[in-house]
Parts: C-alpha cells; sequence; structure tokens
C-alpha cells in the first residue's frame, strides 16, 4: 500500500510539474504573442496603404479595360485611305466598362465594341471596295459597310462617302490589363 501511496505522489508531483512547466510556457507564448501585435500595429498604415493601392490597381483594370487607342486606329484610318480621299468627320461609339455595346441585330455581322463612322470627300469616284479590304489591317476589324457614296451637288463636283466601320475585342489597347500570373 506505501508502495501505491509513493507512485501515486511521484505520478501527481509529475504531473503537477509538467502542468507548471506547460502554464509556464504558455505564459512565455501569450508573451510574445502580445509582443507581436504590438509590432504589427506599426504597420497598419502600410497595410492599408497596399489595400489601397491593389484596389486602385483593380479599379483601373476595369476602367481601361475598354480602351481603346484612337490615336493608333484613326492613324490607321487614315492611312487605309485611297489616294486622293480625305476625312472630313469622324464619329466614334464605343463600349464602357459599365455598360457593353449593343450589337447589331442584322444577319453576318460579327460581334462589335466600337463603330466608326467616316465621312470622307475625293474628286473621283473613289474604290470603297480598295478602301474596306485596306481597313482590315486595323487591330480589331471585324467588318466595314459603306452607308453612301453621294456626287456633290456645288460646282467643285467631287464625292463624299460615308463608312460605318466595326471593331471587336482586339482594338482593345490592353494598358491596364493584369499580367498573368496575378
Amino acid at each position: 500500500m506505501a508502495l501505491v501511496a509513493a507512485v501515486v505522489l511521484l505520478g501527481t508531483g509529475g504531473a503537477y510539474a509538467t502542468a507548471a512547466n506547460a502554464e509556464s510556457d504558455l505564459t512565455i507564448a501569450q508573451d510574445h504573442t502580445v509582443s507581436l501585435l504590438k509590432q504589427e500595429q506599426g504597420f497598419a498604415e502600410v497595410k492599408t496603404v497596399q489595400a489601397q493601392s491593389a484596389l486602385i490597381t483593380s479599379a483601373q483594370q476595369v476602367g481601361g479595360s475598354t480602351e481603346i487607342d484612337w490615336g493608333t486606329t484613326l492613324e490607321g484610318i487614315q492611312a487605309s485611305l485611297p489616294s486622293g480621299v480625305a476625312i472630313t468627320g469622324v464619329q466614334v461609339d464605343s463600349a464602357t466598362p459599365l455598360q457593353a455595346f449593343s450589337q447589331s441585330t442584322a444577319p453576318l455581322q460579327g460581334p462589335r465594341v466600337a463603330t466608326v463612322t467616316v465621312t470622307a470627300t475625293t474628286a473621283v469616284l473613289p474604290s470603297v471596295s480598295d478602301w474596306i479590304t485596306a481597313l482590315e489591317l486595323i487591330p480589331g476589324y471585324v467588318d466595314a459597310n459603306a452607308n453612301s457614296v453621294t456626287l456633290g451637288t456645288d460646282d467643285s463636283g467631287g464625292y463624299t462617302a460615308n463608312l460605318t466601320i466595326h471593331l471587336d475585342t482586339g482594338a482593345y489597347d490592353g494598358k491596364y490589363a493584369a499580367e498573368k500570373g496575378e
């Protein structure tokens, strides 16, 4: 019986020592956690700036998702003109990040994100089919329609051509697109 009592006392003492050691370790770990949290609070502003920066980058990606480099596109249209033809008017309609571009219900017209309507004048009857063929080099070109070619009514004569050009997502410049892997 004395032996059992001694074993129980030793077991209880060992358990108490282990519990005391674990409680000491827990206190040290809690103190370390409090210290780390205080250090982390010093970087709270950095975390806020990082979050704001990520939000700005996302906003740029959304806002610029439908951006077309109109300068380059219009230069391409200008370069496609047959000789002796001069642009007298341009009208542009395109999608926005918040509103999709309305699609045509006419058959055989491809999906588009922008439309450019060009009015041009020339002294001689223009070859609209050659002009439309040359437009195929413009990034995002889908198709083009010759709306009208009219003979001028004044003494100078000449012709006025009106052409509608449709562009698809290939016209987007992708300046703010997310990098792969982001």
